[in-house]
């Protein structure tokens, strides 16, 4: 039964633009980084203040919660270190997830940000 489970795991990858799965534990080390690096985005002062994106961030069930909570985390930290300083921390998450990500969730190029 798992070969038709990975089989089909595969495929579906593949039609969305992913044709290699990253394994398990890269996938799961990958996860637990991302995770670590919002939180440390968050700081102390962020924990408190937005306790429930905090929450939300440490719980998080996979990789892509964490790529949707990005606009949370964003939101917090603009509202404490303003917009342009936010959105140049989150760039240096949504970089971490290269690879992790079906290529249906990966970011596009904005003409919005050169």
């Amino acid at each position: 039964m798992r070969f038709f489970k990975g089989t089909l795991r595969n495929s579906i990858y593949g039609l969305l633009g992913n044709p290699v799965t990253p394994s398990d534990s890269v996938l799961e080390t990958g996860t637990e980084d991302i995770r670590e690096a919002m939180l440390a985005l968050l700081g102390q002062a962020g924990a408190k203040q937005f306790a429930n994106v905090t929450r939300r961030v440490r719980y998080a069930n996979d990789i892509q919660a964490l790529w949707y909570l990005r606009g949370d985390v964003l939101a917090a930290l603009a509202a404490t270190h303003g917009e342009m300083a936010a959105r140049q921390k989150i760039q240096q998450i949504t970089r971490m997830f290269d690879g992790l990500l079906p290529g249906s969730l990966t970011s596009r190029p904005s003409p919005l940000m050169g």
